[in-house]
């Protein structure tokens, strides 16, 4: 991955557990890779208790913060922003204290009818106290009557976009997944008989828990002793993001009975049969495109060698305001081995571009290192349109497949060649999922509301 695509967010619940915070602290280490700019857990203890903070997992909740979240059930969020920026006031879950119950909520994705929805809401009476679309769901559940699933029903319909809601009130967990199924929310169990909501697997492994199944599309689970489910609308789709298998997710999460690792090792695989090239090499950009370029050695037969190495100390935050700090940035996340690329045909596999400029400076570095030729091969289709689904890229100005034909965008990188995975390839890979939301590569929008600024 060339730093370009940001993560969306994780989100974590658990309830009926003696342990419901610790369980969530360790939930959420596992969905780090996911937001790493905050990170919150509200606590059932009677009312409902909120402790949260700017920064990674480890950084928000020491052992005293947690020693002060004691109760049976919990959620928690790590954030990358995407809709309404970063800052203390956008670092989830929001907590929403009514007269009736107090209503805890986590988010992950991007309600894309946003906009609308705040200033409808506003013109009949609502303050927003922050400015994350999470917020509109609190907004919309206090201006309906009934059960909390009935107001849950009642307030869903008015969304567009993607979304995995975990919601937590005075008596029960809830998840709520979008009607398209683009954001994934999976449903476990711990040996001792408490649930648990998690944006992947991994979490569940990490924990302990037993995976059940995903949520489907438009369905409200609700869980206190037993597993409640319904759902909000009858029009859905099944229409993963496929940025889930190919970078989003980690390597050992399940994704609709696919592993994760085992369909970005395919797609290498499949990019050796769509564009073989001779070499002596073939290097994966770390961390996400590892299992690819594994695939892709495997098929090829030329060896697979670690020609670039990660240093897991610098952070995603790194301040960059000019040229020259930009590139000191890139060569203190990656270092290229010169013994081991020097003098040789390099396959150099990476999961996407967006912008290309990393790309370009990571050939550039390969270049350096002594590289006689170098071949990029990239484990996704070419991205020519933006995503309004909870990926940090909004206009087709930002992304160099939309300004570049295929040989421009070679020679910008200064590649000697270039190729990217099909579509068709992409879904040959992923071939048990019940269906793929393509729309950054192919413009296909699943959902209203869609409008691409130029």
């Amino acid at each position: 991955m060339a730093f370009e695509i940001h993560e969306e967010c994780g989100v974590f619940g658990i309830v009926n557990s003696k342990n419901a915070a610790q369980l969530t602290y360790y939930g959420l280490h596992a969905l780090q890779h996911r937001g790493e700019e905050g990170a919150g857990i509200v606590v059932r203890r009677h009312k409902l208790h909120i402790e949260k903070g700017v920064g990674l997992v480890n950084d928000v909740f020491n052992a005293e913060r947690l020693s002060r979240l004691t109760g049976s059930a919990a959620i928690g969020h790590v954030r990358y922003s995407t809709a309404g920026g970063g800052g203390i006031h956008n670092v989830q879950p929001f907590l929403f204290r009514t007269l009736k119950e107090d209503i805890a909520v986590a988010h992950n994705g991007n309600i894309i009818n946003a906009q609308q929805l705040k200033q409808t809401l506003e013109e009949a009476g609502a303050l927003f106290h922050s400015s994350s679309d999470t917020e509109i769901l609190g907004h919309l559940l206090s201006r309906h009557k009934g059960t909390m699933v009935e107001r849950l029903i009642a307030s869903l319909k008015y969304l567009d976009g993607a979304f995995a809601f975990v919601i937590l009130t005075e008596g029960a967990l809830y998840g709520a997944c979008d009607r398209y199924g683009l954001r994934p929310l999976v449903l476990g169990q711990m040996n001792d008989g408490a649930y648990v909501l998690s944006s992947e697997t991994c979490a569940l492994d990490l924990i302990g828990a037993k995976y059940i199944r995903d949520l489907n599309p438009g369905e409200i689970v609700r869980i206190d002793r037993e597993i409640h489910s319904c759902s909000y609308t009858k029009d859905t789709h099944h229409a993963m993001c496929a940025m889930e298998y190919i970078y989003f997710s980690r390597p050992d999460s399940v994704l609709e009975n696919n592993n994760v690792h085992s369909v970005r090792k395919l797609t290498g695989r499949i990019l050796w049969n769509e564009a073989p090239v001779e070499a002596d090499v073939v290097i994966g950009v770390p961390d996400s495109s590892i299992s690819a370029a594994s695939g892709y050695a495997e098929a090829s037969g030329i060896p697979n060698e670690m020609g670039l190495i990660k240093n897991k100390y610098v952070g995603r935050t790194f301040i960059q305001p000019t040229k020259e700090l930009r590139e000191q940035g890139v060569r203190m996340k990656l270092s290229a081995v010169s013994s081991i690329v020097k003098g040789k045909r390099v396959v150099l596999i990476d999961d996407s571009i967006v912008r290309g400029t990393t790309s370009k400076r990571i050939v550039t570095m390969l270049r350096h290192a002594g590289a006689k030729e170098i071949h990029v091969r990239i484990a996704s289709p070419m991205i020519r349109y933006p995503c309004f689904y909870g990926v940090d890229t909004s206009t087709k100005e930002e992304l160099i497949a939309h300004l570049m034909k295929i040989d421009d965008l070679r020679d910008y990188l200064e590649a000697d060649s270039l190729a990217f995975i099909s579509i068709t390839g992409l879904k040959q890979a992923a071939s048990t999922s019940q269906g793929l939301c393509l729309a950054c590569f192919n413009g296909d929008y699943i959902t209203n509301h869609i409008t691409i600024n130029e």
